[in-house]
C-alpha cells in the first residue's frame, strides 16, 4: 500500500508566502518497499548536509538555527514508523521552527535548495495529475462505481440509491408492458428500458460527482456506454474499458484503466500545445523567463506549463517583477521559474508542472498570457 500526502493548490500557496532566515526545501525518491528505508535515509542524511553546506558557505552563523534544523532531521530519520510508510518520492520543508514532509506518487529527481522561500514546484506535479479517477462498471446485470488512486488499491463506492441491475431499476415498467412477467422488453421497448436504468443511476450518482475532481472513465459495452453519455450530467472520457465489466475484479479495472488516464493526461498538454500555438498568432504566448516574470507579478499569466526537475537561480522583484539570473543556486537566491509558478497561482493561472519534453520548444516554461505581450 501508498502512503500519499497531497497538498492543495492553497496549501502550496500558503507555503509560497512563508519566509525564514532558512528554508530548506529537499526532494527525493523513495521506495514503498520498507525494506529500502535504510537506504532511503542515508541518502536524505546526505542531502541535508549539502543543505548545511550551503548555509555556511553563505555566512550563516546562527548556530542555533542549524542546530535547530539538525535536530528536526535527526528525529525524522529515526522515526521507524515514518520510513515504513513511503512511496515513490518525499519531499522535505523544513526551518528552524517547523519541518513537513508530503509523501508523493509520482517519481522526483533529487533536489535541495536553501533560500528565505521554499522550493515549492515539483509538489504542483501532485496536483496536475493526482492518478486518481472514478470508473463506473456498467451492464444490464450490475453496475460499480470503483475509485483508484495512487495510495490504495481500488475501491467499490458506496452510492446510495444505486440500482443494483436494469431489472431494479424498471421494475415498474415491466410490470406495466408485460404484465408482471419480468421479461426483459425487447425492440422498442428495450431502449426505454435501459434509458430508465441509465437515468437512475445517474441521479444517483450525481451527488457524488459533481463534487469530485477525479475524471469518470466507462467499462461497459459501446451501447451501453454510447446511452450513459447521452444521458450523463457528468463528463466521461472518451475512452471506454470496452466489454462486459461484470467478471472484472476491482483491480482488473484498476489496471485496465491507468493506460487511459496517461492518455487522458497527454491529451491535456496537446490541448495546451494546439492553444499556444494559437495565442502565438495573437502575441499572446512566451517563453522568455523574464516576460514570464513580470506577467505572473501582475496578473497576467492564464495558462502556465513549468518544467517540474528544472532550477532556474537568482531573485524575481516582488514589486516590478524583474529578474536577476544567477550561475549557480546558493543559500540566497532561489529557483526563479518556482516563484513565477506561484504567483501565478495566486493569480488565478492554471498551472501545469511536466517534463521538460512536454513544454512547447523544451523551454524551462510556457506561458498563455490574458492579453497581448
Amino acid at each position: 500500500m501508498y502512503y500519499v500526502d497531497m497538498p492543495s493548490t492553497e496549501e502550496i500557496g500558503d507555503l509560497n508566502l512563508m519566509r525564514s532566515d532558512a528554508c530548506i526545501s529537499i526532494y527525493l525518491s523513495t521506495s514503498p518497499l520498507s525494506r529500502e528505508s535504510k537506504q532511503s535515509r542515508t541518502h536524505l542524511n546526505s542531502l541535508f548536509k549539502k543543505a548545511i553546506t550551503q548555509l555556511e558557505a553563505t555566512g550563516f552563523d546562527k548556530r542555533q538555527h542549524i542546530q535547530a534544523l539538525q535536530d528536526q532531521f535527526d528525529d525524522l530519520l529515526a522515526d521507524d514508523v515514518f520510513w515504513e510508510h513511503q512511496t515513490n518520492s518525499l519531499a522535505i520543508l523544513a526551518t528552524p521552527v517547523s519541518l513537513r514532509t508530503y509523501r508523493l506518487a509520482n517519481k522526483l529527481s533529487d533536489i535541495v535548495e536553501v533560500s528565505d522561500r521554499f522550493h515549492l514546484k515539483p509538489l504542483l506535479r501532485a496536483i496536475t495529475f493526482r492518478h486518481a479517477a472514478h470508473i463506473l462498471a456498467l451492464s444490464e446485470n450490475a453496475v460499480r462505481l470503483i475509485e483508484i488512486s495512487p495510495d490504495a488499491p481500488a475501491r467499490v463506492v458506496d452510492v446510495p440509491n444505486l440500482p443494483t441491475d436494469a431489472a431494479d431499476a424498471t421494475n415498474k415498467l415491466i410490470d406495466k408492458d408485460f404484465k408482471g412477467s419480468g421479461h426483459r422488453p425487447g425492440g422498442p421497448g428495450q431502449k426505454a428500458y435501459l434509458t430508465n436504468y441509465v437515468r437512475k443511476i445517474n441521479a444517483a450518482l450525481r451527488p457524488i460527482l459533481t463534487h469530485s475532481k477525479h475524471p469518470l472513465l466507462l467499462a461497459s459495452t459501446k451501447p451501453l456506454a454510447s446511452l450513459f453519455r447521452s444521458l450523463s450530467s457528468t463528463t466521461v472520457l472518451p475512452d471506454i474499458i470496452a466489454g462486459n465489466p461484470e467478471h472484472l475484479s476491482e483491480a482488473n479495472l484498476e489496471t485496465a484503466a491507468r493506460p487511459l488516464l496517461d492518455a487522458h493526461y497527454a491529451s491535456i498538454i496537446a490541448n495546451f500545445h494546439r492553444l499556444f500555438e494559437d495565442r502565438t498568432g495573437q502575441n499572446r504566448t512566451t517563453t522568455d523567463i523574464s516576460s514570464a516574470a513580470r506577467l505572473a507579478t501582475f496578473g497576467g499569466i492564464e495558462r502556465l506549463l513549468v518544467d517540474i526537475d528544472g532550477v532556474v537561480d537568482g531573485f524575481v522583484d516582488d514589486e516590478t517583477g524583474e529578474v536577476i539570473f544567477d550561475a549557480e543556486s546558493d543559500a540566497m537566491n532561489y529557483g526563479i521559474v518556482d516563484e513565477i509558478t506561484c504567483r501565478a497561482l495566486r493569480t488565478g493561472a492554471k498551472v501545469m508542472a511536466v517534463r521538460k519534453q512536454d513544454i512547447p520548444g523544451g523551454h524551462d516554461l510556457a506561458v498563455i498570457a490574458r492579453y497581448p505581450v
